[in-house]
């Protein structure tokens, strides 16, 4: 089942410049990596792009596991305390030979398809 960002959802995505994308190792083993990304309005997607990503493990890891998390969180204010955290579960795709929204990528994008959206202070 594909899950929609609300606005509030994307207009917080587009104040953050990295986020942390989650897959899973052959092994089936965790691995996170901080990524710089876009949400894509025409398809609702989450883009992930950067340099040399095609030679990446998180990049090989959706070769036999596309399950992903993706998270964007920060800390709006210490005083009263108060975080803002945005998870995205989905499948992703290891996509080659694409035009990337990133100057200077590699034309590799993993592209993240929301299933289920959490979401707090935001």
């Amino acid at each position: 089942m594909i899950a929609t960002l609300s606005p509030a959802h994307i207009a917080y995505l587009g104040t953050q410049r990295l986020g942390r994308l989650a897959t899973i190792r052959p092994d089936g083993t965790p691995q996170n990596n901080p990524v710089g990304f876009r949400y894509n309005e025409a398809l609702g997607t989450i883009d992930i792009a950067g340099h040399n990503l095609g030679a990446s493990q998180k990049f090989r890891n959706l070769a036999k596991h596309e399950h992903v998390a993706f998270v964007v969180d920060d800390i709006a204010s210490t005083d009263p305390w108060e975080v803002r955290c945005l998870e995205i579960r989905g499948t992703a795709q290891a996509l080659r030979e694409v035009e990337t929204f990133a100057a200077g990528a590699s034309p590799e994008l993993i592209r993240i398809t929301p299933e289920r959206v959490l979401a707090f202070g935001i």
